[in-house]
C-alpha cells in the first residue's frame, strides 16, 4: 500500500511541485494550505509523513508540528520542514517542536526524494 504524505505550504506552486514529485514515486498525498488546515486534515487520516513549510498564515509550520506531536498516533511519524529559513535558531525551534529534518528552499526533487525514502524506507 502506498505511503501517505501530508504536504503543507501556503504556496500552491510549491504544494503542486512537491505533490507531483511524490506522486511520481508512488506516494499518496494530501495537501493543506496552512498549519491549521494541515492539523485538521491529519486528524482521522492515516498519514505516514508530513512535509511542511514554516512561514504560513493562520498557523505556522513549527506550531503545527508541535500540535501534531501532541496527537498520540502521530508522535513518531517523520516530519520534514521545507523552508527558506536557514538560520540555526529556526532549525532549533523546529527540532524542539518535533521536526525530524529540514530541507532549505530552493531544493531539487532528488534531494526531497532522498530524504523521504530515507525516512519512509
Amino acid at each position: 500500500m502506498a505511503k501517505k504524505i501530508l504536504v503543507v505550504d501556503d504556496s500552491a506552486a510549491i504544494r503542486q511541485s512537491v505533490t507531483f514529485v511524490l506522486q511520481q514515486e508512488g506516494y499518496e498525498t494530501i495537501e493543506a494550505a496552512d498549519g491549521a488546515e494541515g492539523l485538521e486534515k491529519i486528524k482521522g487520516s492515516a498519514v505516514d509523513m508530513v512535509v511542511s513549510d514554516v512561514n504560513m498564515p493562520n498557523m505556522d509550520g513549527i506550531t503545527m508540528v508541535s500540535k501534531i506531536r501532541e496527537l498520540s498516533e502521530f508522535r513518531f511519524i517523520p516530519i520534514i520542514i521545507l523552508t527558506t529559513e536557514s538560520q540555526s535558531s529556526k532549525m532549533e525551534e523546529g527540532k524542539a517542536a518535533g521536526a525530524t529534518g529540514w530541507i532549505v528552499k530552493p531544493f531539487t526533487s532528488d534531494k526531497l526524494l532522498a530524504v523521504v525514502k530515507k525516512l519512509l524506507g
